[in-house]
């Protein structure tokens, strides 16, 4: 309870800010994605269109294939994330050092030592949180691998015993919620650049944060890729 006196107000408001522009920067981007077309929803009818063509395929060993190399990145990010989250624990046993030299820092606004482990804890946070999303898209896509093994053979299909476009939705749905996943926990690497900059200031830390959030803005609703497959 102690670091709820030590911390400025000025810090409560800029974390307020920055958790409160990433949450309403997600839900954002979510629900306007639902009427105009994001770079995420986009992608998305194309992995139906991709799961339409698995259907006629048999065997699907490249379907097979696709699926394992995407589950690949949300694999590594994993592996990544834990050996960042050690590394900050590490950083806990040696915050004298790390807080002098940011107070070497010119612009760098002085900060207790027990205001400074706070600020890596709320870095730990943040890894925490895109481990979790990141391990939750892996597991995600070994269900897509699992999905595609079970698509009946293209001769149910022609017979009407099952419905193509149903199987293919569905299955499309499945890898579309494994790469929205996927893109939480990368946002959370975006913001967790934003929340390096609270060790200098908190203003530092509102202007990274929304700094953060137009470039996320703008690759996910006007980047030149998005045109590309919208075209």
């Amino acid at each position: 309870m102690k670091i709820i006196s030590m911390l400025p107000w000025a810090d409560w408001l800029a974390l307020i800010s920055f958790f409160g522009l990433w949450v309403g920067y997600a839900w954002v981007a979510k629900v306007r994605g639902l009427h105009e077309h994001s770079l995420i929803a986009t992608t998305n009818l194309y992995r139906i269109k991709w799961m339409l063509q698995a259907t006629t395929r048999d065997p699907r060993m490249l379907d097979g294939l696709i699926t394992q190399n995407l589950s690949q990145t949300p694999s590594f990010f994993s592996s990544t994330t834990i050996i960042i989250i050690g590394g900050l624990f590490a950083l806990l046993g040696t915050t004298d050092k790390a807080a002098e030299l940011v107070r070497e820092i010119p612009f760098a606004q002085p900060t207790p030592m027990l205001v400074f482990e706070f600020k890596v804890l709320v870095l730990v946070g943040i890894f925490v949180y895109a481990f979790f999303r990141f391990s939750w898209s892996l597991r995600q896509y070994t269900f897509v691998a699992l999905v595609i093994g079970a698509m009946p053979p293209h001769e149910e299909y022609l017979s009407g015993r099952q419905d193509r476009q149903k199987m293919a939705e569905r299955a499309g749905r499945l890898v579309g919620a494994a790469a929205e996943t996927f893109n939480d926990g990368l946002r959370a690497y975006y913001f967790s650049f934003a929340a390096m900059a609270w060790f200098f200031s908190p203003l530092a830390l509102v202007m990274a944060t929304a700094l953060v959030v137009l470039i996320l803005y703008g690759r996910e609703f006007k980047s030149d890729v998005l045109q590309v497959l919208r075209d």
